[in-house]
C-alpha cells in the first residue's frame, strides 16, 4: 500500500495568528506519535503571517483517518471556526 500525503493550508483570521500558531505548534509532537505518521511538519508563509501549511506523510489513508479522530485534532477542529478564515486540506498520492 502506498503512503498518503497531506497538504493542509490554514489561514488564520487577522489578529489571531499567534493563537493559531500556538495551537498548531502544540499539535506537532502528539501527531508525530500517532500510529502511521511518517512525517508531520508545520510551516508559515513568509509573505502572509496568517497562512500556515502542514506537510504530512502517513503510512495509509486508514491511519490518517485515525489521526483525524484523535483528541488533539478534535480539539483543533472545535476551535478552528472562531480562529480561521479558511482551511484547505488535500490528501495526495505520490506519482
Amino acid at each position: 500500500m502506498n503512503h498518503v500525503n497531506v497538504a493542509a493550508t490554514i489561514t488564520a483570521k487577522p489578529g489571531r495568528e499567534a493563537e493559531v500558531e500556538a495551537i498548531l505548534t502544540g499539535m506537532v509532537a502528539p501527531s508525530r506519535k500517532d500510529p502511521g505518521c511518517v512525517s508531520y511538519v508545520l510551516h508559515r508563509c513568509l509573505d502572509n503571517a496568517c497562512v500556515f501549511v502542514f506537510f504530512e506523510e502517513w503510512e495509509s489513508r486508514e491511519l490518517l483517518g485515525q489521526h483525524l479522530e484523535t483528541p488533539h485534532l478534535l480539539a483543533w477542529r472545535a476551535k478552528a471556526p472562531e480562529l480561521t478564515v479558511s482551511m484547505d486540506v488535500k490528501v495526495l498520492e505520490k506519482i
